[in-house]
């Protein structure tokens, strides 16, 4: 697979030059976890010796933070690798390394499928980058890895994995570290450096799956799940509050499990709360919720605790029992119906998402048109519509029933399409609706922002017009005016006049 897909035009290498390389530009492709990745790995990097630079073209050394999950991500990942190796023909960059999920999954295939690549770091060299990127950059070829089941390097029950245990495995995101000459005295600091001064910034929770979906291969490269403790997590959404942070986004790849591993399967409701209390905050958002795990009492507090956002992003997959069995995940259209009513009696205009996976082997027309039809029920504000793929050393790629790429696409573009109007029909129900909307752009041209049942990047925007002044990171009310697809039209409210704008300084990193 690696093989073919980097068999594009190839870049001559370049041998080093006798100057002393510090600057680096850091790419970050995949989810938001990812995100919180290259914050650590740029923190290290600083402490190293480097700076980042935001344009390639005055890097010294490309770093891409690649994402593994499916096969469109990869081929992005290595295409953003061949692009990055093409500045070393026509720039000052003198390597290209490659970290990630990527990275850490293939490991030594990747390294000789994609020579371009000077170095291919799995998660075990993090703590070393800076080491790893002097050597890259010193024309010295770091050995790439043998991928591994990172499941394996913790014990298979949660209850023991313990802090001895799990501070043996490098895990990336989970980084607290007290340096000689970069942290306090008094304790562990945050080692994470901000790369987007914006009013929002993900937040990670836990790390790694216990789950077994046939679909997925995340687990086994990203490992068992392991649980923050909730003292760490409050310290850095305070570091991060201090940096001008608005809204903290918590992240995991299943965010309704946190806790299970220290002990306390209610822990996240508790945590909750605790954010709610700190000064600077206005919005919690949580993502990656498995609907079989929803309890009313996370219901209950995500539904009324303050600054707690009625964001449920809730990954149903699909709405058919006999698909959900093979993809070895639980519920039905009734199941998921039912949790959604139960969502939306406590908090009526909450935001509700889900992505789904069409063409899954074994799924009959008939399985389709139940999921259509559970989708047009639901009214969701934003439904991702995936396509199934094949993953190798997945369950799923052995099942029978296997449809073709062209049947495949074909599923994904009807229930694409129908999630486009369903979606639209959601957001023009809200015309007339009071909502918060924190501003993320603010230009001559237009001013942009999120209003609560919007998660960042993936589910619309609000424009918002408005007679005074607003800047970045400001909060407003607002009525909702109108709706073009997904996004929305706003006004500030009349109200708003007599209620300062709420504004915070935001630093640079």
């Amino acid at each position: 697979m690696l093989e073919s897909a980097a068999s594009a035009v190839r870049a001559e290498s370049r041998g080093p030059t006798a100057s002393k390389p510090t600057a680096v530009h850091l790419v970050t492709l995949g989810c938001a976890r990812n995100e919180v990745d290259s914050e650590e790995l740029a923190a290290q990097l600083e402490s190293g010796g480097f700076r980042l630079v935001a344009d390639p073209g005055q890097a010294d050394a490309v770093l891409v933070n690649t994402c593994g999950f499916i096969e469109a991500a990869k081929k992005d990942s290595i295409d953003t690798l061949l692009a990055a190796s093409d500045l070393k023909k026509a720039g000052r960059a003198k390597a290209v390394v490659a970290v990630g999920c990527l990275a850490e999954r293939y490991g030594r295939e990747l390294a000789e499928s994609l020579p371009e690549a000077d170095a291919v770091l799995g998660f075990d060299d993090y703590a070393d980058v800076a080491d790893r990127l002097r050597a890259a950059l010193a024309g010295e070829r770091h050995p790439a890895h043998v991928p591994r089941d990172r499941r394996s390097l913790l014990p298979l029950a949660p209850a023991e994995r313990g802090a001895s245990t799990v501070n043996a495995v490098v895990i990336p995101g989970h980084r607290t570290a007290q340096l000689a000459g970069f942290g306090p005295a008094s304790g562990p600091r945050v080692f994470r450096q901000r790369l987007d001064g914006g009013p929002y910034a993900p937040l990670k929770i836990a790390s790694g799956c216990d789950r077994r979906c046939t679909f997925c291969a995340i687990p086994s490269f990203r490992g068992a799940y392991v649980s923050r403790p909730p003292a760490e997590i409050v310290m850095e959404a305070t570091w991060l509050i201090e940096r001008g942070v608005r809204e903290i986004f918590l992240v995991s790849e299943n965010s309704s499990s946190y806790g299970k591993d220290l002990g306390d399967i209610r822990l996240l409701e508790r945590l909750l709360a605790e954010l709610s209390e700190l000064d600077g905050l206005s919005w919690i958002r949580v993502s990656y919720l498995q609907p079989a795990e929803m309890r009313p009492s996370l219901i209950e507090v995500m539904a009324g605790t303050p600054k707690v956002l009625p964001y449920f992003d809730l990954s149903f997959q699909h709405a058919s029992a006999n698909v959900l069995r093979r993809m070895r995940r639980f519920g039905d259209a009734e199941s998921f119906l039912g949790l959604i009513s139960s969502i939306r009696r406590l908090a009526p205009t909450a935001g509700i998402r889900s992505n789904v996976i069409c063409g899954f082997p074994g799924e009959s027309g008939a399985d389709l048109d139940g999921l259509c039809d559970f989708l047009a029920a639901a009214e969701l504000d934003a439904i991702g519509v995936f396509g199934y793929s094949a993953e190798e050393d997945t369950e799923a790629d052995r099942l029978d029933g296997q449809h073709s790429a062209e049947e495949i696409e074909a599923r994904r573009a009807q229930v694409a399409d129908l999630a486009d109007e369903l979606v639209s029909q959601r957001a023009a129900s809200r015309i007339g609706e009071h909502v918060r909307v924190l501003i993320e752009e603010s230009g001559a041209e237009a001013v942009i922002g999120r209003a609560a049942h919007q998660g960042p990047e993936v589910d619309g925007n609000v424009y918002v017009t408005s007679s005074d002044r607003l800047d970045r990171g400001d909060l407003v009310e607002a009525v909702v005016s109108g709706s073009d697809g997904v996004d929305l039209l706003a006004t500030v409210a009349a109200s708003q006049l007599a209620i300062p704008t709420v504004r915070q300084e935001l630093r640079s990193p």
